[in-house]
């Protein structure tokens, strides 16, 4: 719960093009109907959020595994535990939504703004689901390498390890299958 609260507070805030959304989206979309605009205008706080701001950060390096900024995110969330991830990546794709519509279908909707293919096709699925069999996501686990171990040295080059393997196992998954 602690982790959504503090999604939700990163996500909805941001610096000054957060604050300038209504602005940039009138702008740009001068047509666009108000029920766009609205929709429009949550998308762009959610890019331009301190949530957004850390996606995009790391987006170059996770573009191989076939992850945009959102599922980046997640992915940095769930380092308290895996199953944030689904909670994560439900509260991103929530976010400003008025519209009934389950998860599954607004996932399906999702589409890679550079290729317009839609961004959880199979090689993504299956590139996440190698990421997670191989990384040692979850902080705890580690605590857990230190307390038997009682070797910062081992503790690292497991975290490493592992995350290396969960990295390259997911990028040759998505690049063989895309």
């Amino acid at each position: 719960m602690a982790t959504s609260i503090i999604l939700f507070v990163l996500a909805t805030n941001g610096m000054s093009d957060f604050k300038a959304a209504d602005d940039y989206v009138t702008t740009n979309n001068p047509t666009a109907s108000a029920e766009e605009k609205d929709q429009l205008i949550e998308a762009r706080k959610l890019e331009t959020s301190f949530l957004g701001m850390i996606g995009h950060g790391i987006e170059p390096a996770i573009r191989p595994l076939g992850y945009d900024w959102k599922i980046g995110i997640a992915i940095i969330a769930s380092l308290s535990a895996r199953e944030v991830f689904v909670g994560t990546i439900s509260t991103i794709y929530t976010i400003g939504s008025e519209e009934e519509m389950k998860i599954v279908d607004r996932l399906k909707q999702e589409k890679n703004p550079n290729t317009g293919l839609p961004i959880f096709s199979l090689a993504t699925s299956v590139s996440l689901l190698l990421f997670y069999a191989f990384s040692l996501q979850c902080l705890s686990t580690v605590a857990v390498t230190y307390k038997e171990t009682q070797s910062y040295r081992w503790t690292i080059i497991q975290f490493v390890y592992m995350t290396a393997l969960a990295y390259f196992s997911a990028m040759l998954a998505y690049q063989f299958l895309a």
